[in-house]
């Protein structure tokens, strides 16, 4: 089975089958693995996939995910599953899905689903060093583990799927208002060049594995929002990942820079004390400090083609009611233009 990346659009009708997930369906789809839920059921914030914490009738509470239909296959979930219970089996904090049935991966009502422990907790105070330092600690064991094997059903961050295509797909289809589509296609294909250039000199598709820096299975999506603290004081405390529904491969940069704020001393700064715990667990690659910003463009591009490429599912009008706007493109064009300049920079440092 070939996977299917969040790279591809969806069909509407794809994009509207959350409408068929009614709160019965999901105390239902819970029911089918033999867990009772109590009638109560929250909607956690999320919009890739539809996410609810569900109270049970034992007074436990779990999270149960349903993932968004055609976008990963069978086995790039499974993949992403068994990452997680990799790391939980080598104690790194990481909420992995329950196995249920012998399964985590799981099906009902046409629906593919999986269940968590729920983990309370608050977004880390990263202006605090030593929540920093704690949280780099763990993503060096995070990362220990994923260059432990490569990923066989997942794809890698390159600049052909992250920028590229983004840019093509966005162009076919008529997504940038005609005032704004050359200016930010000029903008976006002279920042993929750019991109190409720092990972992989000559190569126009940038993959970190076929260039000079390593490839390793990642979080990949490590922002602030996916780490939950929880005091030191409580027993298990400190910071717990959450959300691989994006682990994929590639350096291990990618984990650190979206947890960085502030201006250039600011980021700096931080990044030194992330570092610095990392290092306690394994040596960092100061060269890759060269791929923050490409890193950050490329996550630019490719969000304007997610938000293009879900506008149909009814949340994200809802929620992004500013996106496809002359003002919104323009602004792109002009972050593009920004990231040109900051490529052509010198690295943070450390």
């Amino acid at each position: 089975m070939h996977d299917i990346d969040d790279s591809q659009p969806s069909s509407p009708q794809q994009e509207h089958a959350y409408a068929a997930l009614t709160p019965d369906v999901v105390l239902n789809a819970l029911a089918s693995v033999g867990l009772w839920g109590d009638g109560r059921l929250n909607p956690l914030s999320s919009y890739e996939n539809r996410v609810y914490q569900v109270w049970l009738e034992d007074g436990s509470k779990v999270v149960c995910k349903f993932y968004r239909p055609g976008r990963w296959s069978d086995a790039a979930i499974s993949e992403e599953h068994q990452f997680s219970q990799q790391l939980a089996d080598a104690e790194v904090p990481v909420v992995a899905p329950l196995q249920l049935g012998g399964h985590s991966l799981l099906q009902h009502g046409g629906f593919r689903f999986s269940v968590s422990p729920w983990r309370g907790g608050r977004q880390p105070d990263l202006d605090d060093w030593e929540v920093l330092e704690w949280v780099g600690r763990f993503l060096a064991r995070i990362h220990t583990v994923g260059e432990a094997q490569p990923f066989a059903h997942r794809p890698s961050i390159n600049a052909q799927d992250f920028a590229r295509e983004p840019h093509d797909w966005l162009m076919a289809q008529g997504a940038i208002p005609p005032g704004q589509r050359t200016a930010w296609s000029d903008a976006c294909r002279r920042a993929t060049d750019k991109i190409c250039e720092i990972i992989d000199p000559g190569s126009a598709t940038g993959h970190f594995a076929a260039g000079r820096f390593r490839s390793l299975r990642l979080h990949g999506d490590c922002h602030p929002g996916n780490v939950l603290w929880v005091p030191p004081e409580n027993h298990g405390g400190g910071p717990h990942f959450v959300d691989l529904d994006d682990t994929r491969s590639g350096p291990a940069v990618q984990d650190l820079w979206m947890l960085l704020s502030g201006d250039r001393m600011q980021q700096s700064a931080q990044l030194s004390t992330l570092v610095e715990g990392y290092e306690q667990f394994r040596p960092f690659d100061r060269r890759e400090l060269a791929l923050i910003e490409p890193l950050r463009t490329l996550r630019l591009i490719h969000y304007s083609a997610w938000l293009a490429r879900r506008f149909d599912d009814p949340i994200f009008p809802i929620h992004f009611p500013w996106f496809g706007s002359e003002a919104y493109w323009q602004e792109q064009t002009q972050l593009l233009q920004a990231q040109l300049i900051a490529m052509d920079e010198a690295p943070l440092y450390v």
